[in-house]
């Protein structure tokens, strides 16, 4: 018997009808530090979370949650990532193959902190946005392996490989759609929060292939964002400043941004879910 789900049942019984809340999480590689204080917050103010959608890092950390729902578990999961724990480099993968790292590293990092297989298992109904390399169309990827999903999510093109699955090579879904609200809209979400750590595209410091790959897929990010954001009900938008996509070190400064920029969005948050109950 859960306990908390009968809790919750009675609370939201007490309260009348509730909207079909969605949080989709953008990606920005090691910005997505951020979303953990955006959920951090949302839980403390006991804003429900009926679906969670995340693109690249946005999978990686809504997976997690969408396993536990306990944001102080997931900091401390998120936290105790490094860059080594994702990037498997090589010689032979970089020449030879799609990619310079496999991605292996980060499924088994996936695994060993969501100890069950498939998505449909997890406590809040999930999906990663992915992209279909050879068809150029969007992928969600909401049923099978969570740790597959999720690497596929965040394969990188020409940083990771991409990921084989059912005839396709899926690669980072930030490709077509970096924040993918449309995808929560086609699933039932009455109001849908979207977090957008996308970082600006201005860079005067690219100095080798690594960095041309990285500045392409902002470039291509940002364009579609620009559009797909303005179908959000609410869009938090951390201040994260130059904080670069690989920058490891600024976990804490972007969680506290994650919390500072949630925080300021909560009146229109409230105000979103009072309207929906209103109509």
């Amino acid at each position: 018997m859960d306990i908390k789900k009968i809790l919750s049942y009675f609370s939201k019984t007490k309260e009348g009808p509730q909207p079909k809340i969605a949080l989709v999480l953008g990606g920005g590689s090691a910005r997505g530090f951020a979303h953990i204080g955006v959920i951090r917050v949302l839980e403390k103010e006991n804003i429900p979370v009926d679906m969670i959608i995340g693109t690249s890092v946005g999978s990686l950390i809504g997976a997690i949650y969408a396993y536990d729902v306990n944001s102080f578990e997931l900091e401390w999961s998120a936290f105790s990532l490094e860059r080594d724990d994702i990037f498997d480099y090589g010689l032979v993968t970089a020449f030879t193959g799609m990619g310079a790292a496999k991605g292996e590293k980060l499924e088994a990092f996936v695994r060993s902190k969501i100890p069950i297989e498939n998505i449909e298992d997890l406590k809040i109904p999930f999906a990663a946005v992915a992209t279909d390399l050879k068809q150029g169309k969007r992928v969600v990827l909401d049923r099978g392996p969570v740790a597959r999903a999720v690497r596929a999510s965040c394969a990188i093109p020409g940083v990771f490989q991409p990921v084989e699955q059912d005839g396709r090579l899926l690669v980072d879904g930030g490709v077509v759609d970096n924040i993918p609200v449309s995808v929560a809209r086609e699933r039932g979400a009455d109001i849908i929060i979207a977090v957008d750590i996308g970082v600006s595209i201005e860079n005067n410091d690219i100095s080798n292939l690594f960095e041309v790959v990285l500045q392409s897929i902002q470039i291509m990010a940002a364009e579609n964002v620009k559009v797909k954001a303005k179908e959000a009900d609410v869009l938090i938008s951390p201040a994260l400043g130059k904080v670069g996509m690989m920058d490891f070190s600024k976990k804490k400064l972007c969680m506290q941004a994650g919390i500072e920029a949630t925080q300021k969005a909560l009146p229109a948050i409230k105000d979103k879910i009072d309207a929906w109950r209103r109509s």
